[in-house]
């Protein structure tokens, strides 16, 4: 902790990295479900099949996987900040960041690999 004119300072400062983080990946995340919409207006997939075929095309899936890499990003931002605005016990806050993590990664791992198989 850091005393600076009567007060006291804690934290890592993220600050402006966050907030530019949180709208980046909100903006590309957006930008991916308009396009998935008109795609699915577009062509209507009646079957599993004519989904499989839309997800096959290499840049689908790399559209995909790169929306769901931001939606874990954007996810980890925000249930970050509000573990260390409202879990004061670090080793607590800790060991919960660490599932969080490890949850996400093994989302975004999973997704690759409904994605690629």
């Amino acid at each position: 902790m850091v005393k600076q004119s009567g007060r006291i300072i804690t934290g890592a400062h993220y600050g402006l990295k966050d907030w530019l983080v949180q709208r980046v990946t909100a903006v590309l995340m957006a930008v991916y479900i308009v396009l998935l919409t008109i795609i699915v207006f577009i062509s209507a997939p009646q079957n599993q099949a004519e989904w499989v075929a839309i997800f096959n095309y290499p840049g689908m899936r790399i559209a995909s996987f790169l929306f769901l890499a931001s939606l874990m990003w954007h996810a980890w931002v925000g249930i970050r900040n509000v573990l260390m605005d409202y879990i004061k016990p670090v080793a607590i806050r800790l060991t919960l960041q660490i599932l969080v993590i490890v949850s996400l990664m093994a989302y975004l791992m999973w997704a690759a690999e409904i994605l690629w198989s």
